[in-house]
């Protein structure tokens, strides 16, 4: 008999443990390589862009420009952003980590190196979150200018 209730035990407990479901599933951020929070099954929200555009006007080849986008939660729902990505490495964008709670006000913090991009630049960046519609693209623009 005790067998069997160990045997019944064990066959129940790796049945629970094989069918936990994580909750808060994570992808890595390409950028960061840090772990981001999985979007899917979130409740949606909705945002509106304060800032979608920057022009930076003419930089010296090799200056860092920094620009941060300014977003709002529009919705009833917080608002999480999972992953941000540039257009091309030389743009980093950073994400906020925190969710943003409706009302409140969010940055895509966004840094481009100009070295070796001498000439009219035009990077996105392409944001994700939990908001419909789908996040518009921010677009960062500008001259870069050769060394004197």
């Amino acid at each position: 008999m005790k067998i069997i209730s160990f045997l019944l035990g064990s066959t129940l407990l790796i049945a629970t443990a094989c069918n936990v479901r994580n909750s808060n599933p994570t992808t890595i951020d390409e950028n960061t390589g840090k772990p981001t929070q999985s979007i899917e099954n979130v409740a949606p929200t909705t945002v509106q862009l304060i800032d979608s555009v920057y022009d930076f006007g003419k930089v010296q080849d090799g200056q860092i420009v920094e620009y941060s986008y300014r977003f709002k939660n529009t919705g009833d729902k917080p608002l999480i952003v999972s992953n941000a990505i540039a257009s091309c490495g030389c743009t980093i964008p950073e994400k906020p980590e925190q969710p943003i709670l409706p009302g409140e006000i969010g940055f895509i913090k966004v840094k481009f190196n100009s070295e070796n991009r001498v000439g009219q630049t035009h990077k996105t960046v392409t944001v994700t979150a939990n908001v419909e519609p789908q996040f518009p693209e921010l677009l960062l623009t500008g001259e870069v200018t050769a060394k004197k």
